[in-house]
């Protein structure tokens, strides 16, 4: 088990200077809205994976007024004790451990793992494909590096050709040298991805079901389709056949880039038929079972970061989330409510909870 011992944060977000403990195995953040309960949770995600859970551009972090920030963090490991500090300061990012600096920033990746459930996270049902790549992508990137150093390059070499085929509308080239060299790199590692992403869902779908079946107390079949261009014909092919309509509207038109998966209850599309208590079953049940699958090939428990759940669930799934977390299989919770009653009475008072009162 990996949890966090104590964390200080200077210039992130709303925090001037900061420090806080968590000495207990369940904390709760209280305090009014504003205070900045979401901002703390974001700075423990943000030493597990070196990124704002809530912002893809770091300048988002910064507090405002300052050029910069620093969060740093001693995690426990049984007896082990390891001081992470990651710094942003005029758009360059340096994360070091033990006061070593990293050689690369993904070198940290992996290390330590945190499962963020939050009020938005509806958008990973409801909205557009891109979320749901990233999802995957985030938790396969923690677990092999493999998969992470293949993503990256197949997205920079996706860019590199996406401006070629732009390049041909002014300046039409007879040497297609490069494209092919793109080409080669692009389904290269796009076979490995498209493997291990199907792979993945054979490992996930058990868990997923299973936890949502847990949280509902219903009984529908689940089922999760993974939608990809390599499924019919490997990518190489896609690129050579595709390539006059790739021109056509210069950009790189098939790949795993496009990948999606369809959550689907009863044989029926959630995102277009399921109710809002579905969803959120649905939700808490796919991030429970990320929390599994991670724990399993890890090989140790992530921190469970929970913001703001209790004014979204009703009785009957609060409780059963409670059961789930505060059992077996489970580690250090990190939640947030604006009422500490609120939680004792969830949680129960013969329970150990810390609490962290902000405003």
């Amino acid at each position: 088990m990996k949890n966090i011992a104590k964390i200080t944060l200077y210039q992130y977000r709303n925090y001037s200077s900061a420090s806080f403990a968590f000495p207990q195995l369940v904390t709760c953040i209280t305090g009014p809205n504003g205070s900045g309960k979401t901002n703390l949770l974001d700075a423990i995600y943000y030493l597990c994976y070196t990124k704002s859970y809530f912002s893809a551009y770091q300048q988002n972090s910064v507090q405002n007024g300052a050029e910069g920030f620093r969060v740093t963090g001693v995690f426990r490991n049984n007896e082990e004790q390891a001081t992470i500090s990651c710094k942003w300061v005029g758009g360059k990012k340096e994360v070091f451990r033990n006061e070593v600096e990293y050689e690369k920033v993904t070198d940290h990746i992996g290390a330590f793992s945190a499962v963020m459930i939050a009020p938005d996270d509806t958008e990973l049902i409801n909205e557009h494909s891109e979320l749901r790549r990233k999802w995957v992508d985030g938790i396969l990137g923690q677990a092999d590096r493999q998969y992470l150093e293949k993503l990256i390059r197949y997205q920079k070499i996706l860019q590199q050709r996406n401006a070629w085929l732009k390049m041909q509308a002014f300046r039409v080239s007879e040497n297609t040298n490069e494209l092919e060299y793109y080409d080669s790199c692009l389904a290269e590692d796009a076979q490995y991805i498209y493997e291990r992403r199907a792979h993945f869902l054979t490992e996930f779908l058990p868990l997923l079901s299973d936890y949502y079946h847990r949280l509902s107390g219903g009984s529908e079949p689940i089922q999760v389709t993974y939608i990809s261009d390599l499924s019919q014909k490997p990518l190489l092919t896609w690129l050579q056949q595709q390539l006059q309509y790739d021109l056509r509207y210069q950009r790189t038109l098939k790949g795993i880039h496009k990948d999606d998966w369809e959550f689907m209850l009863n044989g029926l599309s959630l995102k277009h038929f399921g109710s809002q208590g579905q969803k959120k079953s649905f939700l808490f049940a796919l991030k429970l079972a990320q929390y599994a699958w991670l724990t399993r090939v890890q090989g140790h428990l992530p921190i469970l970061l929970l913001d703001d759940i209790f004014e979204k669930l009703d009785q009957t799934r609060m409780e059963a989330l409670l059961r789930i977390i505060t059992g077996p299989g489970f580690g250090q919770v990190i939640l947030t409510d604006t009422h500490a009653e609120r939680i004792r009475a969830a949680f129960g008072s013969d329970s150990e909870i810390g609490f962290v009162s902000l405003g």
